[in-house]
């Protein structure tokens, strides 16, 4: 009976909005015919990310594509390996025969070390490898000094967090990412100085192991064979990797709770595309929303629009045309903190109404 090698897994992490999702569109999109699970850790009800890796062209059909791509939806991958990542794990396991790489994108405040560790149980370490944690870092915001592109709403999500309550959370939890780090991408390079680009690249290697490689990119542009086949073997490793957040996950008595995040799914009809676009900054402007993701419908307009923001900041392009026989409308995900769903719908409904 022949042998399976291990299944290579690329750990993708980074703040919020640094561009991990862009990466693995990427990825996928020049999948180059290799079959490829994602799995996509995630706050919210609606699975936008999963939808959206969905939509990449990785050479089979949709109903492949679908089973292809597994969502996590508590967000915090560290402190659900248990109730909902073993149990991913063990499906692709079965299936590694036909399976080549996974992918697993972490949600922005998922601290990696816990879950390369994961990787050091023996039902998945027999069968599987950690190929590479990549660090995908927002260049701009590290040159301005928030490490996050919206620090506020960064910020906002540790709050909610009793483990992650340090003096200088952030740059800690940016330390942290880069602590597991066996790649680091400094994205969006394009959008700075080469000056201030060099002075980025100096602070991130301060906290690197000097054999850990830093390259840059814009929009996670990067040729796959940069990306995946490293070897690195980050589960052999790991625990000698130091991070801030280390004691935090020795037991099981910390109280690592999200219950505090709402996440509110919203359905509306055929919505205009400026106003539905206004209505939303207005929405995160007033309300705690740190979070937007859905597919809008437009009218007279044959493709569905997508729709993802941070903070006032929305990036949108039609994605792909309605099926046949499939309802029109416009499907949103609010995640934030006290957030009210009647409240916000209303809002919602007015300003497209008007």
């Amino acid at each position: 009976m022949k042998t399976l090698a291990k299944l290579p897994v690329t750990i993708v992490t980074g703040f919020l909005g640094s561009g991990k999702t862009t990466l693995l569109r990427h990825m996928l999109d020049n999948a180059q015919g290799r079959r490829i699970a994602v799995i996509v850790n995630e706050f919210g009800e609606l699975g936008i990310d999963g939808e959206i890796l969905k939509q990449c062209s990785i050479g089979c059909s949709e109903e492949e594509a679908n089973g292809r791509v597994y969502e996590l939806a508590n967000g915090c991958l560290c402190c659900t390996v248990q109730e909902e990542f073993f149990p991913v794990m063990r499906e692709l396991v079965a299936r590694r025969g036909d399976l080549d790489h996974i992918l697993i994108e972490t949600s922005g405040l998922a601290l990696p070390k816990p879950l390369v560790q994961a990787f050091q149980w023996p039902e998945i370490r027999s069968a599987c490898t950690v190929d590479a944690v990549i660090t995908v870092v927002d260049s701009p915001a590290v040159a301005a000094g928030t490490f996050a592109a919206f620090p506020d709403q960064v910020d906002a999500q540790r709050k909610l967090d009793p483990n992650l309550d340090h003096e200088s959370p952030l740059h800690e939890l940016f330390a942290d990412q880069l602590a597991s780090a066996d790649l680091v991408i400094l994205n969006k390079a394009d959008l700075i100085s080469s000056e201030d680009l060099a002075k980025v690249r100096l602070e991130v290697a301060e906290e690197l192991p000097p054999a850990v490689k830093v390259i840059e990119a814009s929009s996670g542009r990067l040729p796959l064979d940069v990306l995946i086949g490293l070897g690195a073997g980050s589960e052999e490793h790991i625990d000698s990797r130091h991070s801030h957040h280390d004691h935090h996950h020795d037991g099981d008595e910390d109280d690592h709770d999200h219950d505090a995040f709402d996440s509110i799914s919203i359905e509306l009809p055929e919505a205009d595309e400026s106003l539905l676009l206004d209505a939303l900054t207005q929405l995160v402007v007033q309300h705690n929303v740190l979070r937007v993701k859905g597919f809008a419908a437009i009218p007279n307009k044959p493709m569905r629009l997508l729709i993802q923001g941070v903070g006032t900041r929305f990036d949108k392009h039609f994605d792909r045309q309605w099926g046949a026989g499939e309802a029109r409308v416009t499907r949103l995900v609010l995640i934030g903190q006290t957030l009210d769903a009647t409240q916000l719908e209303a809002q919602l409904r007015a300003a497209l109404s008007a």
